[in-house]
């Protein structure tokens, strides 16, 4: 009969390690939930399952869909584990399948809904986890389940709008540098032949031809170092913003930057009043909440001031007025909290603030888009019309020398 080494949590929440003979691993696992253990690992001889690892890529797509149907289920009265295995295997997407096979056996071994699924991080998140938690101690898991689907959807919405906005701008970008070089690599060397044939050896260009010659000349000569210097400096800075003092410089900057600030504004205080509803209202306590809304926003400098407005909630400050200190946080924010505290209902006037401020990076959006296009046509523009100029001063001063 193989063997089976194990790393489990007792009765007392400590990690035992052990090891226990069994048919297979689900057998393995209820044998262990027999004994009160909840485990984390399990290795076979010859092999090794790690019950909290996994690979696969889940989109939100599905996510929303799996939520929705598991709320319905569970509202209708169809137990949680039936629930989970019927999704399983009716799943489209494979990962999630896996996945949910795997939090249904850690459930029969004993482990809680939430617990089960916050090993899987990478598809439910610190919100999903701790809403489902506060649904489980609450006895309204279908309740918190279809706002947790709701949150979602307006999050997935929120995003595939802004990366929408960002990929226009990256194109013509891309574009703009294509034929920059192009031009340079391409056209320009071409055309500074014929300007040389025509004006002779002892011609004399004007500056502004030799200017874009002599870039042509360099971008030819050093195209590789050019674009070595280009990668480096990408993978420098990529490796630069993940660190925390470089995110913290990076995130300080781009709120600085006009148009781009109004974008981040807007879309952090959307996720937070819709993020902090959510779990206001599924029972999850006021510093908790601030913390996991902290960590969900993905902007450092909104996470520190949610720091420290948790040290200061934790002193008996009001929200309301601690996020009135922080510029980063529009009027609106602390006035309509201060509303909610006054009359108990944070998370419903919460929601209204993230109906808003939705609707408001939608306005944002639009501008933006309609701001980027001419400039990037103003852009190209200049370039083309530079290199016209290049090549008209000296065929307009041949043509005076001739005359």
């Amino acid at each position: 009969m193989p063997q089976f080494t194990y790393q489990a949590f007792n009765a007392a929440r400590d990690i035992v390690t052990g090891q226990i003979e069994a048919a297979d691993r689900q057998t393995a696992i209820s044998t262990l939930g027999a004994q009160s253990l909840k485990p984390i690992e399990i290795k076979e001889k010859g092999g090794t399952i790690n019950l909290s690892f996994f690979n696969g890529h889940v989109n939100g797509t599905a996510l929303v869909l799996f939520t929705r149907q598991l709320s319905t289920m569970v509202a209708a009265g169809v137990p949680l584990l039936r629930a989970l295995t019927g999704l399983a295997k009716n799943a489209d997407n494979k990962a999630l399948s896996a996945i949910l096979q795997k939090v249904s056996s850690d459930i029969q071994g004993g482990m809680t809904f939430a617990d089960a699924l916050g090993k899987h991080p990478k598809t439910f998140n610190s919100v999903y986890t701790n809403m489902v938690r506060a649904g489980e101690t609450g006895g309204i898991l279908d309740d918190i389940l279809d706002r947790l689907a709701t949150q979602q959807e307006k999050a997935a919405s929120m995003k595939k709008k802004i990366r929408g906005a960002m990929a226009y701008p990256m194109v013509l970008l891309v574009i703009v540098f294509l034929a920059f070089f192009g031009l340079m690599i391409f056209i320009i060397p071409q055309i500074g032949k014929i300007i040389k044939s025509l004006a002779g050896p002892q011609g004399k260009l004007p500056l502004l031809t030799e200017v874009m010659l002599g870039i042509s000349d360099f971008v030819i000569t050093y195209w590789y170092a050019i674009f070595g210097i280009l990668g480096l400096a990408i993978f420098g800075f990529m490796r630069f913003i993940k660190t925390k003092r470089g995110r913290m410089l990076f995130h300080s900057t781009l709120l600085k930057i006009p148009v781009v600030k109004d974008v981040i504004t807007k879309t952090a205080v959307a996720r937070f009043s819709r993020t902090f509803s959510a779990l206001l209202g599924a029972g999850v306590s006021i510093v908790e909440a601030l913390d996991v809304t902290g960590k969900a926003i993905g902007n450092v400098v909104y996470e520190e001031a949610f720091n420290h407005a948790i040290e200061e909630v934790k002193v008996g400050k009001q929200l309301s007025g601690v996020l009135e200190q922080y510029p980063i946080f529009p009027p609106i924010v602390p006035q309509m909290l201060s509303v909610g505290e006054e009359t108990g209902k944070i998370d419903t006037v919460l929601i209204k603030v993230a109906d808003f401020y939705e609707e408001e990076v939608d306005v944002v959006i639009n501008s933006l888009s309609a701001i980027i296009e001419p400039v990037m046509i103003v852009v190209m523009g200049a370039m083309v019309g530079l290199i016209v100029a290049a090549v008209m001063g000296p065929i307009t001063s041949l043509a005076t020398q001739v005359h």
